[in-house]
């Protein structure tokens, strides 16, 4: 039987984007905080309240918090059954003010994904809100616990799936043991001491240096070195998780063969790039590897799992990831899930697509092989207030906007907690930004493989963001990262008022032979490949290898009013193609339609710089009134490559605070010049004639510091405040925790003994 009441209680509803733009704000042209997402709406009905709880029945009314002395009625037992009340509800007469399902406290194992489709959809007025009962802590898990293990050998043990429903299981890269990821028997084993470094075999061969390109050299081919061999009785059970030539990110695949003559893997799909002499991989699910505590492997054709608990005497719960999404909402509008526990599946926590005006709010969002929250299309949904990590790839993927119009997106990702992203695939960053016109603000991101924030397309906003301990694991990379070869990407992005810091890197010491070495190749703010027209506005970078921003053949860019802080070996680099010709065939089509559609025309270096075939590369950068202070004393304030200097013909940089401490201030690009002149031979170029050289008196650099004092030089040249007051998550009733504790990583743990090779002047903090 349906029974569908209103009950007198105030519906917690997020704010549109819509309503918090009209609300105006402090920091000019930066987003307002959504501090006020679960606050009720004028004039609205009173929502229907259902409630879900581990103790419930979904033959009950759903109507009650728990069960009656009678155990006649009472709360649901699945989020399903909830949600099909709802339509039974939304079909006779919907009420005025929505639903309101509270999901009780405690463990909930979802038999299948929660699925929510376009007539699960609430409005504006009458939303639908799944979320957590008062204070309690609802966890939802795509998984099942595995039990009755039994003694296999040593300190092993085994469990039948087969008895246990769990036959059809398909293959899995995780474990998880009182929450926690235990890790799939490999060889070599994972070293806890030494996470970046240690755990990993060698490919063999003579080494092949990293850009000389190979005519037919194969992508799915490794070859083990003699002391990697190992009696394995079934080697293609075995997967290989590799970082093949570049070192820019990871591919596993699955073993073809072995041939154990020539020490030869051949592997069943094709790596990103081949498989070269001394590229780092390990070898996992294979059963003989099985020998660490905490690892584990499961005999697919017997159904039967091994597991060597990471304690003796251990009797905690095991969880297999069943379901490849928690929760999926497809078509959907207006529903918001808030304070909810989601996590433990063999893809995306949660995915919406095609959505609109949907939130996910003060969530916890953990323990996936891939992504925390994927949205794509649709328009105008929010990650807000979240804390999210021990993801498999992205903590947060946005894609949504119309490209030919540039009508953007607005979906958005703010006032969130992420960081240990990437466990399994090493491009996964925490935030990426895809299509047009969505926004990262006030998130607090750290310990990731790679970026902190990865975008495409056009007039993403990265703002206010507090972004540390970067690159842990890949090299050529950055905080922030974009590309542009299709001469269209990432026109109109802004990236304002970001503290950047501590971006490491990590790789091979001369690229493809030499101990492998941290930090090493990457920078701050990295605009690769031909990023063309983004504003980089009002952020404080600090502490990067190669310089705290690159351009590499990027053009049109305006930097300014940033703080720039010990770059080890340059403070800007500046390095560039000859020419476009080895992209024109993408370019050129791109820039002879789009140059074309009226919405475009709002670029103004689209415009002015023409034809890809004709264009001068990294024309039109603009670099100018920045605070630049470092103390490396061989270091350069900024590198080019002297190879490429027609962009110097259409460059501008001037109205720059630059201190070196006293040291003389290097150029590198400017051949067969002195030290001591190559200011002086700078500013005759026509560069920095008006820039001054001077300490900027910030507040206390030598504690990360960057307020100017009142008397400051930098003042006088029309330097602007940066509002780091405003920089990074803030308190809210919708924020997951608060106050955030700051996860242990790479800080906690010192660089120093994580990575042995660490170069020993890195001014890490």
């Amino acid at each position: 039987m349906s029974l569908c009441f209103r009950l007198p209680i105030m519906a917690v509803i997020p704010l549109t984007l819509g309503m918090l733009l009209a609300s105006g704000g402090e920091v000019e042209g930066a987003a307002l905080p959504v501090a006020d997402a679960g606050k009720p709406v004028a004039g609205r009905g009173q929502p229907t309240e259902l409630f879900v709880a581990t103790n419930g029945d979904d033959a009950w009314s759903g109507t009650l918090p728990e069960p009656n002395a009678e155990r006649t009625d009472g709360p649901f037992a699945t989020l399903a059954r909830a949600r099909d009340e709802i339509r039974i509800c939304k079909g006779t007469q919907a009420p005025a003010g929505g639903f309101l399902v509270h999901v009780r406290g405690g463990q909930h194992y979802l038999a299948a994904t929660f699925g929510l489709r376009k007539e699960d959809s609430g409005t504006q007025q009458s939303p639908i809100i799944y979320q957590a009962f008062e204070d309690e802590k609802p966890r939802l898990i795509g998984g099942r616990v595995v039990r009755d293990f039994q003694p296999y050998r040593d300190e092993i043990l085994q469990a039948d799936l087969s008895a246990q429903g769990l036959k059809d299981l398909t293959f899995t890269k995780q474990l998880f043991c009182e929450g926690k990821r235990q890790i799939l028997a490999r060889y070599p084993n994972f070293e806890p001491e030494n996470p970046y470094a240690g755990g990993w075999a060698y490919a063999d061969g003579e080494p092949i240096p990293m850009y000389q390109d190979i005519p037919g050299e194969s992508r799915q081919l490794l070859t083990l070195k003699a002391e990697d061999l190992r009696p394995w009785a079934r080697p293609t059970d075995g997967w290989v998780f590799v970082f093949p030539r570049y070192n820019w990110w990871n591919n596993w695949l699955q073993i073809e063969s072995l041939d154990r003559r020539t020490r030869q893997v051949r592997l069943k799909g094709s790596a990103s790039y081949p498989i070269r002499p001394n590229d780092r991989y390990y070898l996992y699910n294979l059963l003989e590897e099985l020998d660490a505590p905490g690892e584990w492997y499961i005999d697919y054709d017997k159904h039967r799992l091994y597991f060597r608990p990471p304690e003796q005497g251990f009797r905690g719960e095991v969880v297999l990831p069943t379901l490849a999404t928690v929760v999926q909402g497809n078509n959907l509008n207006h529903v918001t899930l808030r304070k909810l526990t989601i996590e433990c599946c063999r893809g995306d926590a949660v995915q919406l697509r095609d959505s609109a005006d949907c939130r996910v709010v003060g969530c916890t969002l953990r323990n996936t092989q891939d992504a925390g929250i994927s949205i794509s299309g649709g328009a105008r949904c929010g990650v807000i207030g979240c804390d999210i990590y021990e993801v498999g790839t992205h903590g947060v993927s946005l894609q949504g906007g119309q490209q030919d119009t540039l009508t953007p997106g607005e979906h958005f990702a703010e006032n969130n907690y992420i960081h240990h992203t990437g466990v399994y695939y090493k491009q996964g960053v925490g935030v990426s930004l895809r299509g047009v016109g969505n926004r990262a603000s006030r998130n607090y991101i750290h310990d990731c493989p790679r970026f902190a924030v990865l975008y495409g397309g056009n007039d993403q906003i990265i703002e206010l963001n507090h972004m540390r301990h970067l690159n842990l694991e890949t090299c050529d990379t950055g905080a922030t990262y974009s590309g542009g070869r299709d001469w269209l990407s990432p026109r109109g992005s802004v990236i304002r008022y970001n503290y950047i810091h501590d971006v490491f890197g990590f790789g091979k010491a001369q690229h493809h032979t030499g101990p492998w070495i941290t930090p090493h190749y990457c920078w701050g703010i990295y605009l690769d490949d031909n990023s063309a027209e983004v504003e980089v506005y009002g952020n404080i970078v600090v502490r990067a290898l190669r310089g705290l921003l690159h351009f590499h053949c990027a053009r049109d860019n305006l930097v300014e009013n940033n703080i720039f802080v010990d770059g080890m070996l340059q403070q800007i680099e500046m390095n560039g193609w000859n020419d476009y010709s080895r992209w024109i065939d993408r370019m050129g089509p791109n820039y002879e339609k789009y140059s074309k559609l009226p919405a475009w025309q709002k670029y103004e270096g689209l415009m002015r710089g023409g034809h890809p075939k004709d264009a001068i590369p990294m024309g039109g950068n603009r670099i100018r009134r920045n605070i630049i202070y470092y103390s490396a004393p061989e270091a350069c304030l900024y590198k080019y490559r002297s190879t490429a200097t027609r962009f110097l013909g259409d460059f501008q940089c001037d109205e720059n605070l630059v201190w070196h401490q006293g040291a003389p201030l290097l150029i590198g690009g400017l051949k067969d010049v002195p030290e001591e002149k190559q200011w002086d031979t700078w500013r005759e170029m026509g560069f920095d004639r008006n820039s001054v050289v001077a300490d900027p008196l910030f507040v206390d650099p030598a504690n990360d510091d960057y307020r100017l004092r009142p008397d400051s030089p930098a003042l006088k040249l029309g330097f602007q405040p940066i509002p780091v007051e405003k920089i990074g998550p803030y308190q809210s009733a919708d924020r997951a925790s608060w106050p955030i504790v700051e996860a242990p990583g790479a800080r906690e743990a010192g660089f120093r003994r994580a990575v042995p090779n660490v170069r020993s002047h890195v001014p890490e903090r």
